[in-house]
């Protein structure tokens, strides 16, 4: 299997600590290793031809934190233009060096998860089916609890008893708290992680199927003859996630359910549940000093040169770095990014 890990988002929910040039994926958010850094572990277990997709802002920072891998693996957008784009470029690279045949695994650079060989079982799971099949195959998160934060994939027909491979039946929106509780107790649903595996031409198969413009896209990008034609063509893509441009399209989806932990650290939340915390819920970080008195659940980091001192709150997120400082609610964190939009 061929991995590509997607490394180009800008995380503006974790504000003022990712920020455009320097986001969220080349953070050491839950360790010693930064998210891309733990997506290129990860990788490694699986397969040997690693690529990472990645924006022309902030790639020399993703090259100086991966050097094991050779320039060639980088493929950098000069813009971004949204996760559909990002396939379509990693595609056109794979097709001129690869089997057309060869199964590829997506990966996403922020993904926090302990449990490496539960994810390891459920990509070459992944592989073997959607080589076996001919199809694109999901790997979908058996929920812990009814979460609002996430998508959904409804579970069809069983093609693989042995595998538990599933038809794909629907994808849900996030949904609201009551509908979510349906979804769980249902045991039908699972968590969309965004992972995909398929090979070049089975994802050019669905692709003239179900979104012949993003297949014009991949023709766009093979006729290109220099870096300058490449960046212009490039930007010419439409910005569209994945999921809406592809995969909510095909009709013949399978999904492999992974038992293995998961967390999308997309929010100051999930960041705070990524982390050990004290005997009070609380998570302390950063280089500077923290002071609290009758403080409870809450996210405390400190990256400036000044002490903060926080007193008789809980269930906040106070950062403070370099680039700004954030006082939140911790259970409103998702709404950091419309205070993005503000400032910019």
């Amino acid at each position: 299997m061929i991995i590509v890990i997607i490394a180009g988002g800008s995380g503006t929910r974790l504000w003022p600590l990712s920020v455009g040039n320097y986001p969220k994926h080349l953070l050491k958010l839950t360790g010693e290793r930064s998210g891309v850094q733990e997506a290129y572990d990860r990788a490694k277990r699986i397969s040997d031809d690693i690529y990472v997709v990645t924006e022309a802002s902030h790639s020399e920072h993703v090259k100086k934190q991966l050097p094991d891998l050779p320039d060639h693996a980088f493929i950098v957008e000069p813009g971004r233009r949204g996760t559909a784009s990002c396939f379509i470029a990693a595609l056109d690279r794979v097709a001129r060096h690869h089997d057309l045949d060869e199964p590829i695994g997506f990966l996403w650079a922020d993904h926090f998860i302990r449990d490496i060989d539960g994810f390891v079982h459920a990509f070459k799971t992944a592989e073997a089916q959607s080589k076996h099949h001919g199809r694109l195959t999901l790997v979908g998160i058996e929920p812990t609890h009814p979460s609002t934060l996430f998508g959904y994939i409804e579970k069809g027909a069983i093609i693989d008893k042995a595998a538990f491979v599933s038809e794909v039946a629907s994808f849900k929106e996030k949904p609201e708290l009551e509908q979510a509780r349906e979804f769980f107790a249902s045991g039908k649903y699972l968590w969309n992680s965004g992972y995909n595996v398929g090979s070049v031409n089975v994802f050019l198969s669905a692709m003239k199927k179900h979104a012949p413009e993003r297949y014009a896209d991949f023709q766009s990008l093979q006729k290109v003859k220099t870096p300058a034609e490449y960046d212009e063509t490039y930007l010419g893509f439409e910005n569209d996630a994945i999921d809406y441009a592809l995969s909510e399209k095909v009709d013949n989806l399978m999904v492999v359910p992974a038992t293995f932990d998961w967390l999308d650290v997309g929010s100051f939340k999930e960041l705070y549940e990524a982390n050990n915390n004290d005997g009070s819920g609380n998570v302390i970080t950063g280089d500077g000093v923290v002071e609290t008195i009758e403080v409870e659940n809450s996210y405390i980091r400190n990256d400036g040169d000044k002490p903060i001192a926080v007193i008789g709150l809980d269930n906040v997120v106070v950062v403070n770095t370099p680039n700004g400082i954030l006082v939140a609610r911790k259970d409103l964190s998702q709404r950091v990014k419309e205070i993005v939009k503000k400032l910019a």
